[in-house]
């Protein structure tokens, strides 16, 4: 009896210093990028620069055994400020506080406003993330193009889509080269160009560090956005001035996991064209599902010749792989190009759908 009496404070005690364990901010970052997954995880450290990524993979490193009450709390905390952010950026700030306290009271509101306010203030031209793209279009027009590729820079891609679709033609092409070539950024050149725009609208952020901005995956992303029609007449102009660039932008519009995105006749079409070899390399390292998808939509007989060659298929090199996967692409772009497949993008694209 005197045994048992005596483990179960000391078991209590370890217990309740496991869950009252306070985790401080780099963390619990840690913690989230952890939850996220390695996939997930992936698409946030392209938007950290190289000190961010040093950090944070430190952290999660040394993030050791954490409790499940801990990882509860954190997650619930970061879902909180994410909502904050959201309702902030698209509401404003009485409509984020009228809801927060109403969701989590008054005093849990106004902690997460503090928190996510500072964010904000930090960010520099955050005063153009809710203005309407006409507005933006007769203040930014008339700016200098490596000014306009800057402030788009720091725009959604949506957001920007819509800026560069009103440009003239000279002007877009000289923008998205721009934001293109950008890489970093320090904080005295973003200190000039706020200084330049202090004037119409009266509204300086500083910026502490220096930032990863644009670059060609912007550019990409930025172009998914925008209208068919604009977008080819920028790679028709684009191809002629800086062919290479328009090449790298073309890839990474559209990489080979977008396959599952398409529709059923568009990948019955492609893979019409595809060398099988290529076929069964693409898929030597592709999830099920996207296996799924090429024999679901190739011929029986196609079908049945790829699965035995993944079978004896062996040791195949990561860059082979990337390289057939490529050459589909290519395939992919091409067809799309001649209004054969229908490649899904944002935005609205109801008029290009091949039926």
């Amino acid at each position: 009896m005197a045994a048992r009496e005596t483990k179960a404070p000391i078991t209590e005690e370890v217990n309740k210093t496991e869950e009252e364990v306070d985790l401080d901010t780099s963390s619990k970052a840690a913690l989230v990028v952890v939850s996220l997954g390695a996939d997930r995880a992936s698409q946030i450290y392209k938007y950290l620069n190289e000190q961010d990524i040093e950090d944070l993979t430190y952290e999660v490193a040394k993030l050791g055994k954490i409790s499940n009450s801990q990882v509860e709390t954190t997650l619930d905390e970061f879902y909180k400020l994410c909502l904050t952010h959201k309702m902030m950026t698209d509401g404003g700030l009485d409509y984020a506080r009228n809801v927060l306290e109403k969701a989590f009271g008054e005093s849990t509101a106004r902690n997460l406003l503090e928190k996510v306010s500072k964010t904000l203030q930090s960010k520099p031209f955050n005063f153009f993330m809710k203005g309407d793209p006409q507005a933006l279009l007769s203040i930014l027009q008339n700016e200098r193009p490596q000014v306009i590729a800057l402030i788009m820079a720091y725009m959604e891609p949506e957001q920007a889509a819509k800026i560069l679709e009103q440009l003239t033609d000279e002007k877009r092409i000289a923008v998205i080269e721009g934001m293109a070539s950008m890489d970093r950024v320090s904080p005295e050149a973003i200190a000039i160009v706020e200084e330049e725009m202090k004037r119409k609208f009266a509204t300086i952020i500083t910026s502490e560090d220096n930032m990863s901005l644009g670059g060609i995956d912007f550019v990409a992303d930025m172009m998914n956005n925008i209208d068919r029609s604009t977008e080819r007449k920028v790679f028709d102009q684009l191809t002629k001035s800086n062919p290479d660039l328009a090449q790298d932008i073309r890839n990474k519009m559209f990489v080979f996991e977008n396959i599952l995105d398409m529709d059923d006749r568009s990948v019955q079409r492609f893979v019409r064209d595809c060398d099988t070899k290529d076929v069964v390399f693409a898929l030597k390292n592709a999830s099920e599902e996207m296996r799924s998808v090429f024999f679901s939509n190739m011929s029986k007989r196609m079908a049945d010749s790829v699965k035995a060659d993944l079978e004896i298929t062996s040791n195949v090199r990561l860059k082979d792989v990337e390289e057939a996967q490529q050459r589909i692409v290519n395939i992919i772009r091409k067809l799309e190009d001649q209004g054969e497949v229908f490649i899904k993008k944002g935005g609205d694209d109801d008029d290009d759908i091949i039926l």
